[in-house]
């Protein structure tokens, strides 16, 4: 789309071509559907980039990332990496593909949407080569999954696990199988030590690996400037002077990205449009309001431990357990066997997983080009509080039984004395706290007054739109949202055109 303006028309638009975006879009151009996926990033992902040993795209200025400016908690400011590329933040993240536990969809309690609802969508987008078929997993979907082992296996994951089980954590060898929270190695969408994201698995060439479909039209490159509307119908999007027409047009566009875009057409709270010099055309209290992420804080292993094969995944085991109030476990312990930076140690990051604290997002202008603001609002609850400070104590215990637990002196972790006193170790938090980069819930799905959408992922009050990525879960999950992210997709593309 160059030269003077024009329109296009298609069936479906798709606004976002992440892990969502292209699962669904690859589905309804397999059946027919003519369907205009529009990425803002590039759409050809570089091959330096693949490497799922790497993380260099998630860091701030990278061209693959947007690098949001964020305020975590009060003092404490943060560059939050979210995918710019075709594959979104699939296609620059760490690889770890852990599904939604069945209390998540339970506590959600949106109807359509129970754990044996999703159970189906989650198995046909994987083909699980530890699991193979069966009732919980797929054999044959886009997405191969697996779980390090042989040379992919860190020389620190079996001592890790070891030491999760010396201090009676129990094993959880399938992190995907819906059974109690535990210990295990992390299932990931990596392939031969490169990272797969839902382009690859689902578009066809040149941008994936699917038999070719003449329904499907990439746009890449482009920026959507605002959803169309006519009275209460979106019936397309505008991207610069030019459009593009549909009879459905479905936001995939991320936690930050969709939200983002409904305020900016004017669909939002009131207050937040109106201040950003936007007219205010379909009032929704809930859209960027509400959110919830996992607060992170790193620990690092003894440095000079053996070096993982460089084609080993960088998330390889976990622990999740209960803080003592959520069976379902709240907490989660993840080994990183890649240093962050050469020569380092490797590291274990303790998260909140089922945090009260909830976030805002808010545009500042008409203009796709600044920034929304970000403001996480973390550990503003004693609650939090207490279980982050249980995350890294649980850590330091197995850094400790593990024989991990000194890097050197002035290494970054807690001193026992910290360890010991909760004041000190707030402080020692809050001057190490990062995100997980899991934001959902900016665009919730539900019924209640702050729901963005209801089950069939429609916009409330609006015709012709639909939202579909991790923005409509009601909460961040208690694992990370990859793999829920890419089944979100799947369940769109059988809802849309019903």
């Amino acid at each position: 789309m160059t030269g003077s303006a024009r329109t296009d028309v298609h069936d479906v638009v798709v606004v976002g071509a992440g892990s969502a975006g292209c699962a669904l879009a690859g589905r309804l151009a397999a059946r027919g559907v003519r369907t205009a996926l529009v990425e803002a990033g590039s759409v050809v992902v570089p091959p330096d980039s693949t490497p799922i040993a790497s993380l260099a795209a998630t860091t701030p200025g990278h061209v693959l990332n947007w690098a949001y400016r964020a305020t975590l908690c009060q003092g404490r400011e943060w560059t939050v990496p979210r995918g710019r590329v075709l594959g979104g933040s699939g296609a620059i993240n760490g690889g770890y593909f852990v599904r939604a536990v069945p209390a998540d969809f339970a506590d959600w309690a949106v109807p359509g949407w129970s754990y044996d609802d999703v159970l189906p969508y989650y198995r046909r987008l994987e083909r699980d080569l530890d699991f193979c078929t069966s009732d919980v997993h797929g054999g044959d979907g886009p997405l191969r999954i697996s779980r390090p082992s042989g040379h992919l296996r860190a020389p620190v994951t079996d001592p890790f696990l070891q030491a999760c089980a010396a201090l009676g954590y129990p094993p959880e060898p399938d992190k995907n199988g819906g059974a109690a929270p535990g210990a295990g190695t992390v299932p990931s969408n990596a392939v031969d030590g490169r990272r797969v994201s839902s382009a690859t698995a689902y578009l066809p060439p040149p941008w994936g690996g699917g038999e070719w479909q003449d329904a499907l039209t990439v746009y890449g490159g482009r920026v959507v400037d605002s959803l169309l509307l006519r009275g209460d119908r979106v019936y397309g999007v505008r991207i610069g002077d030019d459009e593009l027409h549909a009879a459905e047009v479905v936001v995939a566009a991320g936690a930050v990205g969709s939200p983002a875009l409904l305020q900016r057409s004017g669909i939002g709270p009131e207050d937040t449009l109106r201040a950003a010099g936007v007219a205010v055309r379909h009032e929704l209290p809930g859209v960027g309001r509400g959110w919830s992420d996992h607060p992170a804080v790193f620990l690092p292993l003894r440095s000079g431990l053996p070096d993982p094969h460089a084609d080993a995944v960088a998330a390889q085991a976990s622990l999740h357990l209960d803080s003592g109030t959520d069976p379902a476990g709240d907490l989660e312990i993840l080994l990183f066997a890649h240093p962050f930076a050469p020569g380092g140690p490797a590291h274990l990051m303790c998260a909140v997983q089922r945090p009260d604290s909830r976030g805002m997002l808010a545009i500042t202008s008409p203009d796709h080009a600044d920034p929304p603001r970000l403001d996480y609002r973390y550990l503003r609850s004693t609650s939090d509080r207490h279980r982050i400070r249980a995350a890294v104590r649980v850590a330091a215990e197995i850094l400790r039984v593990a024989g991990w637990d000194r890097a050197g002196p002035d290494d970054g972790g807690p001193a026992g004395w910290e360890l010991g006193n909760d004041t000190r170790l707030d402080e020692w938090v809050h001057s190490r706290l990062t995100t997980s980069v899991h934001l959902s819930g900016s665009a919730g799905m539900g019924t209640g007054p702050d729901a963005v959408v209801g089950p069939d992922l429609r916009v409330h009050g609006l015709a012709g739109l639909r939202v579909a990525d991790t923005s409509v879960l009601p909460s961040v999950p208690r694992r990370g949202p990859a793999a829920t992210a890419v089944m979100i997709g799947e369940r769109a593309a059988d809802l849309v055109g019903t």
